[in-house]
């Protein structure tokens, strides 16, 4: 007789289960990390990664209009830097997501967090913040930051059969790479799925 804790979902059983708000939050950190910037000049930030709940879980991407002086043209989730008035860096994702795309911080229900991640080329340590936005939302979207907003299916984008290390140009379409990548990549482990 084995006794102790035994995760149901290790290995296939993991990559077989469905997505679910339950499997999503339970894989998620409940408190945020610490953000330990290997760089004293690492400005803190903080993004949303926005799960919309429809029949099939979707996530919602922004891509960034061209003439911004960082990540111009990049496809991300709605974020940015920390202010001085943000009392935490979940206020400053929620703060930044109605400022990008008009929705109010009310609409998501924050589920857990991912690891943070360092952005080393443009100077920030970034705490991502997971949470659930119901279907019926209505955006509202700053034209001089945010060039473009669309879903793509959770469970397509946390598939390692999707996933790729390459070099790219950056005229592809609606290709994700850098921080915005590693997190989902991040995701995808948290859930046992790589």
């Amino acid at each position: 007789m084995v006794s102790g804790r035994i995760n149901p979902l290790t290995g296939e059983s993991a990559r077989m289960a469905p997505l679910s708000r339950e499997r999503i939050r339970a894989a998620l950190r409940p408190t945020p990390p610490k953000l330990s910037a290997s760089e004293p000049s690492l400005r803190p930030a903080a993004v949303l990664m926005p799960i919309v709940e429809r029949d099939e879980l979707s996530v919602l991407f922004t891509r960034r209009t061209e003439h911004l002086p960082s990540h111009a043209g990049q496809i991300c989730f709605p974020g940015g830097r920390y202010h001085a008035d943000d009392k935490t860096l979940i206020q400053t994702a929620l703060r930044e997501m109605e400022e990008e795309i008009g929705l109010p911080p009310a609409t998501v229900e924050v589920a857990g967090f991912l690891d943070s991640h360092e952005t080393l080329n443009t100077g920030f340590a970034i705490l991502p913040v997971v949470g659930f936005l119901r279907a019926d939302f209505m955006l509202l979207v700053n034209e001089q930051e945010v060039a473009e907003v669309f879903e793509a299916p959770l469970a397509y984008i946390l598939d390692p059969n999707n996933h790729a290390r390459r070099s790219v140009e950056r005229e592809g379409a609606h290709t994700i790479w850098g921080a915005t990548a590693a997190m989902i990549v991040n995701l995808s482990e948290r859930l046992g799925l790589r």
